[in-house]
């Protein structure tokens, strides 16, 4: 009966809407970094330790009055309930059961609750052993005033710390990643010591008229030699001991080398992942950035030009030379393979990102990406750079919203105006950012005295414009040449002079802006001529 009522009771926190809304409110209070909510904790908990502290110390030659032993009372109450609640989202006790009764039953075996127990209770040690958990366990201690000596776990309420501070957590993974060379170091340190500290006896003892008493002030001299400090208060006087004291401050030096060489080198290790989380997190708070896969030529231009417009971004790249030059400029940038699924989710493809952009130099990695981004996010705009003319189709199908072409583009507008240097000048005036030449779309709309006009009886030319292509939905201008497929669209790029314009047409033309402004106009005060005659 009561195995039932665990087993139902295991259910019933499954099912519980509430029980998961309570137990993610707290992951993201305690756990979560990427939350807005755990900051505003660490900091009112680094606010908290340091006050707590301190009363503790001012203690000392100071008796406390009724109000800050409510005060420490109530910093005692909220380090075990944090304690408690640690230890409540470390494991899930109702999964454990559930998972084992459900085990049993298609084994068609005795669910043992015992053994279960047994397995729940293995989880919760290890948190109650963890390292940061002793801690938070024996800050709790310097509160227990009947005991005085107590008060040396003060010193643990100074090493909760280690929660609240990312630049303390670092530190302590570097030390665990090091442990073997540290070890290593230590075993070396302590035996250095240990030969010291007995030689130094021997030669320095009061029978040959050294200072040194005893081994313990022989092991106090070889720590303060070894550490290279030499407070003076005990001198060698005999060759043997002034031997010894040169031997170990030059070995000294060389051990805090090894140890300075030790920490540094995993530091410039650990430093770069702490970069690209600091960049996650820095994505998870954004909204409306774009995802830009490669930092060559074509990524480069695109992020000066995304920067410009106050676009926000981030840069991902697997070639060190390239995120070396992302981080030169100031940008967002992640050293990782992007058609890996965690990489570019983790980038925010479905939180703040509104677009994917490939523009590595390999068509097969942006294959790669587009297919991970479609998988990843249905709805999001993905446009990727093609090389090769046999990989665009590829590339759409592998759900590309549009694909640019970049070597193909350049390569037509040489061919198509190898004899007009105006147009030239009009898009390299483009290309160097010229203020004085832009590049707009503009409307045939119907009504305007362009509609059913054909390019020749428009004469871009005389209206100092180049036009550059129509983009179309009309089906009748699919048997011009150069026609590209956007979409439900077609782009017609350099369209004949017999081409002839349509209701809904768009135009894109080169030139100055306010000959473009003035054609503007004119469309729009035909159309509206027209419509008022109708």
């Amino acid at each position: 009966m009561f195995t039932r009522l665990i087993v139902y009771f295991a259910y019933l926190l499954k099912t519980s809407k509430r029980y998961q809304r309570t137990k993610l409110f707290f992951y993201n209070l305690l756990e979560n970094s990427n939350n807005r909510l755990k900051s505003y904790f660490d900091v009112f908990m680094i606010c908290l330790v340091m006050l707590s502290v301190f009363l503790l110390v001012y203690e000392v030659d100071h008796p406390w009055d009724k109000g800050e032993v409510l005060f420490e009372y109530c910093v005692i109450s909220l380090f075990i309930a944090e304690y408690v609640l640690r230890g409540w989202l470390y494991s899930d006790i109702h999964k454990t059961i559930l998972e084992h009764y459900e085990k049993a039953k298609y084994l068609n075996v005795r669910f043992k609750l015992g053994k279960v127990a047994g397995i729940i209770l293995v989880k919760k040690l290890d948190y109650v052993f963890s390292p940061l958990a002793l801690i938070d366990l024996l800050a709790i201690l310097p509160t227990y005033r009947p005991l005085r000596v107590m008060r040396i776990f003060l010193l643990f309420r100074l090493f909760k710390l280690f929660r609240y501070f990312n630049s303390i957590k670092v530190f302590a993974r570097v030390l665990v990643s090091r442990r073997f060379e540290l070890i290593t170091l230590g075993v070396f340190l302590g035996f250095l010591v240990f030969i010291g500290s007995t030689a130094i006896y021997l030669f320095e003892n009061p029978a040959n008229g050294g200072q040194v008493k005893n081994l313990f002030e022989g092991f106090y001299w070889a720590i303060v030699t070894v550490a290279t400090v030499g407070y003076g208060d005990i001198s060698p006087v005999t060759i043997g001991g002034r031997i010894i004291a040169i031997v170990l401050i030059l070995v000294g030096l060389g051990v805090l080398s090894f140890l300075v060489s030790i920490i540094v080198t995993a530091f410039n290790e650990e430093m770069d992942e702490l970069r690209e989380n600091s960049t996650y997190a820095e994505l998870s708070r954004a909204d409306d950035f774009i995802i830009i896969c490669g930092f060559g030529r074509v990524g480069q231009h695109i992020a000066k030009q995304l920067e410009k417009d106050r676009q926000r971004f981030v840069i991902i790249d697997t070639k060190e030379d390239n995120v070396l030059k992302a981080k030169r400029l100031g940008y967002l940038v992640i050293h990782e393979d992007a058609s890996k699924n965690g990489v570019i989710q983790n980038a925010g493809i479905n939180k703040g990102a509104t677009a994917v952009i490939c523009t590595t130099g390999d068509d097969v990695i942006n294959v790669y990406i587009t297919l991970t981004s479609r998988h990843l996010n249905p709805d999001i705009r993905i446009i990727s750079r093609a090389n090769s003319q046999n990989n665009v189709k590829k590339l759409y199908q592998a759900g590309a919203s549009n694909v640019i072409q970049p070597f193909e583009i350049a390569g037509m507008v040489v061919a198509e105006y190898i004899g007009q240097p105006v147009a030239f000048e009009a898009i390299l005036g483009i290309i160097r950012e010229e203020s004085h030449v832009i590049m707009e779309t503009l409307c045939v709309h119907a009504g305007s005295f362009v509609e059913g006009m054909s390019i020749a009886a428009v004469d871009f030319e005389q209206r100092k414009l180049l036009l550059l292509g129509i983009i179309s939905t009309n089906p009748v201008h699919q048997k011009h040449k150069n026609s590209y497929s956007i979409k439900n669209q077609h782009f017609y790029f350099n369209p004949e002079p017999h081409f002839v314009l349509r209701d809904g047409d768009l135009p894109v033309v080169i030139g100055r802006e306010y000959a473009i402004d003035y054609f503007r106009d004119q469309i729009e005060k035909s159309r509206l001529k027209n419509r008022r005659k109708l």
